[in-house]
């Protein structure tokens, strides 16, 4: 099959590549590299002026006054310029419901006259949706990454302001433009089976492809301090909880001194983040979550204990009561401190998660495993 992999998060649409490129498959990926983590792609369609030394003098004075990034025009500009190497591809997947990133309105057409050169299509429920941003809205998780909007901490709020424009009318008529057009969805990891439950396009799980031969796995070895890492993006800590971590890691410090190492790094590229956190025994990730993101899953695949989501759902989904595979971390920081503890004090448990972690990558998340199961679903529907 000719495959299109449209937008990219956390590397998802690049390993899935991967497994379907040995499966035999012709697959090509565009995107906009996703902001700093600069992702690769096959076709790119990143801003480069607005995001240049000149370009971004107009673009910040823009933001400040009417709040838009002019970046996200310049993506569907050169988008559209692309539309034309976008043609008779047997199936296109769009990572999430705004897979190019632009104007509401331009980021219709787009798809239109994407949908309407290709043969099927297929959508990821990955990240934020209006389906996922109403089920929050509403509450009907016992936890979400809008807490600390709910709580009303003043500096969060301004994190949240792209999230509200999935429930405005704009995007509403994407989302209901292509919700009519598309073969179904497909949700990405537990955090999105329960809000698409219900739906009748809801195809089913296919939890995130981890390419396993090309990371190697580094056995956890614990000769003199135990090294802590926190990556922040900041311009989604609080939707992380990474606020949480901070202030554990403050308690660790005074704690544990002669123990313990702690990496902090700040919106540094995707290449840099790894190179950083490969010295780590513990990264942490999120504590709104109930399972794993694409973040979690590559560092639990390198043999890392990671703080993430690990709930008693996704327990049960797995079947994994007996075997932890990576620390269940929730928005409380005497929690993280008490479990951070217990690791430190007990270094022998880490080897069996970490241990356990691997197991768990190799047999769920396999690339080309998952790969095949997303081909059977496209010839399916």
């Amino acid at each position: 099959m000719r495959i299109l992999l449209v937008g990219e998060f956390s590397r998802l649409h690049n390993s899935l590549k991967e497994g379907l490129v040995q499966l035999g498959h012709e697959v090509v990926l565009v995107n906009n590299g996703d902001g700093f983590k600069d992702y690769p792609a096959d076709i790119s369609y990143k801003a480069k002026f607005f995001k240049s030394k000149l370009g971004n003098i107009p673009r910040q004075i823009w933001y400040r006054i009417f709040k838009f990034d002019l970046a996200q025009l310049e993506f569907g500009i050169r988008f559209y310029f692309k539309l034309n190497q976008l043609k008779d591809f047997d199936v296109v997947q769009l990572i999430n419901e705004a897979p190019i990133q632009t104007l509401p309105s331009l980021e219709l057409y787009l798809l239109k006259k994407l949908l309407h050169q290709n043969k099927k299509t297929f959508l990821l429920c990955c990240g934020v949706d209006y389906v996922i941003m109403k089920y929050m809205l509403d509450k009907k998780l016992r936890y979400s990454i809008m807490d600390p909007y709910f709580e009303g901490i003043p500096e969060a709020k301004i994190q949240y302001h792209s999230m509200f424009e999935f429930v405005t009318k704009s995007h509403k008529k994407v989302h209901d433009y292509l919700y009519q057009n598309i073969q179904g969805v497909i949700a990405s990891d537990l955090d999105y089976v329960y809000p698409l439950k219900e739906n009748p396009k809801y195809l089913g799980l296919i939890p995130n492809p981890i390419n396993t031969d090309t990371i190697a796995f580094e056995e956890l070895k614990i000769d003199n301090k135990i090294v802590i890492f926190l990556g922040i993006n900041t311009g989604n800590s609080y939707k992380k909880g990474v606020h949480y971590f901070e202030k554990a890691l403050e308690k660790i410090q005074v704690l544990y001194p002669e123990k313990v190492e702690i990496i902090i790094t700040r919106s540094i590229p995707y290449s840099d983040y790894l190179r950083h956190y490969s010295r780590a025994h513990i990264v942490l990730d999120q504590t709104y979550s109930f399972d794993q993101g694409y973040n979690a899953l590559e560092a639990m695949s390198r043999g890392k204990i990671v703080f993430t989501g690990a709930e008693k759902e996704f327990l049960d989904y797995y079947g994994l009561q007996e075997n932890e595979v990576a620390i269940n971390a929730l928005p409380d920081v005497d929690y993280l401190v008490e479990k951070l503890s217990y690791l430190i004090e007990h270094p022998q448990e880490m080897e069996q998660i970490s241990k356990n972690a691997i197991q768990f990558i190799r047999k769920e998340h396999q690339y080309v495993k998952q790969a095949e199961e997303y081909v059977a679903v496209w010839k399916t529907n």
